[in-house]
């Protein structure tokens, strides 16, 4: 059981990190960009669909895993679930540029077989990018009604969860319908929404806290101890030593509550589990 090998790991053994990269494929290419580690940069999943069908996407996302895994990586942070139907939007090339219903037949897929090649998944970027804009450099606010979404860029989280998604990462994006004040990453309504209406139990990534969205209202620590209190388990960071800080002085305190942070570890520990890293000694 998940609390026998906890207690077996305790006396000090160590817990083997999550490890994780950006190969999404086309413009997000983290590991194939380098010609040591492949001949060619893998190409998108939209390419790799429109030109061979859902068998050369599967094929590649195969290869593309075990080359991870043979890197020491053990979470790809993809598949892409956005529904995005604008050739102007940010999100565009990245997206599988597929209906709502074949993104989540395709986008399960992904995941089945990433997890059979030893490639822990994570969905992106929750509640839905649509055609909004790109907030690396700003707010960008989705005014769509929640009716609209649940339809829609909805559809692809909630059949992935059913089929057992282990995590997802939420965007930046403020979602009037859900929270008209916060960025989805920072919203507790938002993480409620996702734990409460889609019954999601994984864990809950932070999209990068120093995208400008975040950092240019909230600062950097400050953005860290929000994520967790509104329900995030993971933070993405690239200031790490701050936000590290931020988060311990409010545990501390007692801003962040114990139970948060334990709710939080075992989420991350469980998937770990699920990923097989928790060996017992």
């Amino acid at each position: 059981s998940m609390a026998e090998k906890t207690a077996k790991l305790q006396d000090g053994a160590s817990i083997p990190l999550l490890l994780a990269v950006d190969e999404e494929g086309g413009t997000v290419n983290r590991v194939s960009r380098y010609s040591q580690y492949r001949q060619a940069a893998f190409s998108s999943p939209r390419k790799l669909y429109n030109n061979g069908g859902l068998s050369l996407l599967l094929e590649t996302e195969k290869e593309k895993s075990i080359l991870l895994a043979d890197l020491g990586i053990n979470v790809n942070v993809g598949p892409v679930c956005d529904i995005t139907t604008d050739s102007a939007a940010f999100m565009y090339d990245r997206s599988l540029g597929l209906s709502q219903y074949r993104t989540a037949q395709v986008v399960s897929a992904m995941v089945s077989t990433m997890s059979e090649n030893g490639i822990g998944s994570v969905l992106k970027h929750f509640p839905g990018y649509g055609n909004n804009a790109d907030t690396h450099v700003g707010i960008a606010i989705d005014t769509r009604p929640l009716e609209v979404l649940a339809q829609e860029d909805l559809f692809p989280f909630r059949y992935c969860i059913q089929a057992g998604a282990q995590a997802i990462l939420i965007s930046h994006t403020i979602v009037q319908a859900l929270d008209p004040q916060l960025p989805a990453s920072l919203s507790a309504p938002v993480i409620d929404y996702l734990r409460q209406e889609l019954n999601f139990s994984g864990v809950a990534m932070t999209d990068d806290l120093v995208m400008q969205a975040i950092t240019d209202t909230y600062g950097t620590g400050e953005a860290a101890v929000m994520a967790i209190e509104a329900g995030c388990d993971l933070l993405c960071s690239s200031q790490y030593s701050q936000q590290y800080q931020a988060v311990l002085e409010a545990v501390n305190s007692g801003r962040i509550t114990r139970q948060r942070l334990i709710e939080a570890a075992t989420r991350v520990l469980t998937w770990k589990h699920d990923l097989e890293l928790l060996q017992a000694p």
